[in-house]
């Protein structure tokens, strides 16, 4: 164990929201110390496709992505009767193994001096510092990074305002050549499944949906278009699944206290967004700290969280209906600028206003559509 009498800054949590947060710190010329019950390499179910924003925050963080994993340029939908597609406005997101990119991040918090206890137990919040199993750690700030289920939140009492149904999320990798340069998104009844480069002859499919039914069984059935790409697709690593979600919090920090990554804001897998908001937090979580004022921060996260809700809502919306997701998913083919416009919101390039623009573009190019429909059903 690192011989610690003090630090400024105690991060509970060494997953990648707690090292990018440890690195924000640092960056704000603050000493960091992480606290993690776990010890690399840590493994969890998660797309792993990172978002050209997520990819910009990182470097902001000082830690680039150049020549790592495998570069996707824009995300396709598909599903038994259209494919809609839509590029990035600016540069490409990365698809990058979940454990590669946590091996980065240690490597480049070590660099920056950041300590870190691993196998180390956080017992409680008390005044001044946080208690660890063993002995007491002073420090002026704690982060809880600590995940979904947050022992740091529930310590401080900042619980969830709002917490949606749970879905279930499965990932697996498999040897295959990488067919598309996109992030593709294949829709069925309930369920969906991601496919993403990660690597010259590696991909990730991750599949969401409502019951455990919804694994890697039967998916010429479900997905017909994608196992036609894997049906001599080698498995080259175990099933992996977690539950996901969407949960808020009407407050992320209290006191000395602030939270971040889905110890703060869980958005449900389908937005793909959950790292991207994680490092875009660490960032503003860092220029908070550098001006000592906590409350920067708190307003600052209910912004970095707005556009990626509205988008996750509308794309949950398409799950629970399937109606809806056939005509969205037709207009979205027949109306590309619509789509592309409501990823560049997705992905910062604009304000999250003009989504609305964009919806209401969708709403009408539906009602057109539908009356299309009508229309031609009359005698």
């Amino acid at each position: 164990m690192v011989s610690l009498t003090k630090t400024d800054v105690i991060v509970v949590g060494g997953g990648p929201a707690g090292l990018a947060a440890a690195l924000a710190v640092r960056s704000a010329g603050l000493e960091v110390c992480v606290v993690d019950l776990g010890a690399p390499p840590i493994e969890k179910a998660c797309g792993e496709g990172l978002m050209p924003d997520g990819v910009a925050a990182l470097r902001a963080l000082g830690v680039p992505l150049d020549g790592k994993g495998s570069p996707f340029r824009g995300i396709r939908f598909i599903d038994r009767h259209h494919v809609a597609e839509a590029s990035f406005p600016g540069q490409a997101g990365v698809g990058l193994r979940r454990s590669q990119l946590h091996q980065i991040l240690i490597a480049h918090a070590e660099a920056a001096g950041v300590e870190m206890l691993w196998r180390t137990r956080a017992t409680a919040i008390e005044s001044g510092g946080l208690r660890l199993e063993e002995r007491f750690l002073p420090c002026r700030w704690i982060i809880g990074a600590d995940g979904v289920n947050s022992q740091v939140r529930r310590w401080t009492g900042l619980e969830p305002s709002k917490q949606s149904r749970r879905r279930l999320g499965l990932r697996r990798h498999f040897r295959a050549e990488p067919w598309t340069d996109f992030v593709e998104v294949h829709w069925a009844k309930g369920e969906q499944a991601y496919v993403t480069p990660v690597g010259r002859e590696e991909i990730c499919i991750a599949l969401l949906g409502r019951t455990e039914e919804a694994g890697f069984e039967n998916l010429e059935r479900r997905f017909p278009r994608l196992w036609e790409r894997l049906r001599d697709a080698e498995p080259v690593t175990a099933l992996r699944g977690a539950p996901t979600g969407t949960m808020r919090l009407r407050r992320v920090t209290r006191a000395n206290v602030a939270l971040i990554g889905d110890a703060s804001a869980a958005i449900d897998a389908i937005s793909g967004d959950g790292l991207s908001l994680a490092f875009h937090q660490a960032v503003a979580l860092g220029d908070a700290l550098r001006q000592r004022k906590l409350a920067l921060y708190e307003a600052r996260h209910r912004e970095i969280c707005r556009a990626p809700f509205l988008i996750a809502r509308l794309l949950l919306l398409m799950d629970r209906h399937e109606a809806l997701r056939r005509v969205a998913l037709q207009a979205l083919a027949s109306g590309p600028a619509i789509f592309n416009g409501l990823l560049a919101t997705h992905v910062g390039s604009r304000h999250p206003a003009a989504a609305s623009l964009d919806i209401a573009a969708l709403g009408l190019r539906l009602l057109a559509q539908a009356a299309a429909r009508v229309g031609s059903a009359t005698p």
